[in-house]
């Protein structure tokens, strides 16, 4: 095989793929990324008793460090908010429970976020600027709080941890 039929393979690649890499090559590329994981939300309706659990390694206690929620909502969403409930879990067994408002839509209906198609992607930060108190390993829960047992039009959910060099 000659370099130009290589160079042929890589421009043929199906367009699809083509943000996949981009987005593998940008994350790759954040040395203060110390978590990322996204889950997909089951048919795009967020049960009520769908919890996702999300467990992350904390090595550095001297650095700040900020919790960023990840979400992806359709234009199925039936409300301009969406309420969670976090639960988080230390190494030494400490808990904590809150409750977060998320905005997804601002008063006129217009989604937040970037659109790709119909569907938005939003980052909230959850915390800023936190430092953990000990080493090991971290587990946060996300758990829809709405009143509806079934919500619509949420795609994924997911959390993002970065370091914040001093």
């Amino acid at each position: 095989m000659t370099a130009q039929n290589n160079n042929k393979f890589i421009f043929s690649l199906p367009v699809p793929l083509l943000p996949v890499i981009i987005m593998f090559l940008a994350v790759s590329c954040n040395p203060d990324l110390v978590y990322e994981e996204n889950r997909r939300i089951p048919g795009e309706t967020w049960s009520r008793y769908n919890i996702p659990e999300f467990g992350f390694e904390i090595s550095d206690t001297l650095n700040p460090h900020d919790l960023i929620i990840n979400i992806r909502n359709t234009g199925e969403y039936p409300r301009s908010n969406l309420f969670l409930f976090i639960s988080a879990t230390s190494p030494g067994g400490a808990f904590t429970r809150d409750t977060l408002e998320l905005v997804l839509a601002g008063p006129s209906g217009k989604w937040k976020g970037r659109g790709f198609g119909s569907v938005w992607q939003n980052r909230f930060f959850y915390r800023q600027n936190i430092r953990f108190p000990e080493a090991g390993k971290y587990t946060i829960s996300i758990e829809q709080a709405m009143r509806l047992e079934d919500l619509p039009g949420i795609v994924d959910i997911g959390l993002r941890v970065e370091r914040k060099p001093l």
